[in-house]
């Protein structure tokens, strides 16, 4: 089927310039979504970034981009203000959309194995936790909120996050973020809960394994990869561009009753032994 939106709606996407927030961005705005991007990037890339932007914009719809501090009170003041005064009359928000990868990837205790240098290996600790926590898991309420506080959801609105396999495997060093995961879909579940009387849906993707930049920070990325590739039926990686189709999807007026669920979309990954 082809997808098309009015220009009139708009995706917010919490970490919109690499991975699945971009992929999605681009994807909607192929469909005729407008698109607004928070992302928190270094000088030294923009470059780059702004070219994939500027292949948003050549779709003819709004856009704008936002290099600021996601999970920073200021930074989503920021945004929202600069929302409220572009979004005036119809415009609304139809998609939030929190893809936020920023955590630590630390472990809990010290290596037991032979020839590492424990003195100089870093641990998690509280404050890592908590910064974890928030940015890939509270944050989506505090978004949430501040989003449907202003006025700013359309009436059929979705607010999709992302997940992963470690939300229930342990791997070493990512003890924060599989917490953080745990709390992001915790978080939506009351969100789809309590927001359903305004018509609002609210879902968590869990993506196959994915070869993107966030992937390849966490150790031990090449065999979480490698054992993906052997359980897979299809026998390959989910993408960034099956995850965006799946966004794309879930944003269509066929999709409303799909609320309060955590969605696999991982070409049966999961299944495989």
């Amino acid at each position: 089927m082809t997808i098309r939106f009015e220009r009139e709606k708009w995706a917010l996407i919490l970490g919109g310039s690499s991975g699945f927030g971009l992929a999605a961005a681009q994807k909607l705005a192929s469909c005729g979504m407008s698109v607004a991007v928070v992302h928190r990037d270094r000088a030294g890339s923009m470059d780059a970034i702004e070219r994939e932007f500027e292949a948003i914009r050549r779709h003819d719809v709004g856009f704008l981009s936002f290099n600021v501090d996601a999970t920073a009170a200021a930074g989503r003041e920021q945004v929202l203000a600069c929302l409220r005064a572009r979004l005036g009359g119809r415009e609304r928000i139809r998609l939030l959309l929190h893809s936020i990868a920023w955590g630590n990837l630390k472990p809990l205790v010290q290596p037991h194995d032979e020839g590492v240098d424990r003195e100089s290996h870093q641990l998690l600790d509280d404050e890592d936790l908590a910064g974890t926590i928030y940015a890939m898991g509270t944050s989506l309420a505090s978004w949430t909120r501040a989003v449907f506080d202003q006025g700013l959801f359309a009436k059929d609105a979705r607010i999709l996050s992302l997940t992963s396999e470690g939300n229930e495997v342990a791997w070493r060093g990512y003890a924060a973020v599989s917490a953080a995961k745990a709390v992001l879909e915790s978080i939506s579940r009351s969100l789809s809960l309590e927001l359903a009387p305004w018509g609002i849906r609210t879902n968590v993707i869990q993506a196959g394994v994915t070869d993107t930049r966030a992937l390849r920070l966490i150790p031990g990325s090449d065999a979480m990869i490698d054992s993906a590739l052997r359980r897979n039926p299809f026998g390959r990686l989910t993408t960034a561009e099956d995850v965006a189709g799946f966004i794309a999807l879930m944003c269509t007026d066929e999709a409303r009753w799909v609320n309060g669920a955590l969605l696999r979309v991982d070409g049966g990954e999961r299944i495989g032994s």
